[in-house]
């Protein structure tokens, strides 16, 4: 597991609580940022999956 990884994951989980907590408190803007937050954490878990899988296929070929 990479940084990219992590750091996505982490970011999907934040954008996951603010967009709860928009919802339970009713705040439009804070459940549209935590939707924003969740979905770019979402890209960047993509990214480093990606990374891996690049990385992996490199080691392979050699």
């Amino acid at each position: 597991m990479n940084t990219d990884q992590v750091k996505g994951k982490m970011e999907t989980v934040t954008g996951k609580i603010k967009e709860a907590a928009g919802v339970i408190l009713d705040d439009d803007a804070l459940e549209i940022e935590g939707n924003l937050q969740k979905n770019v954490g979402k890209l960047q878990t993509g990214f480093g999956d990606l990374k891996d899988d690049i990385k992996d296929n490199i080691k392979k070929n050699k």
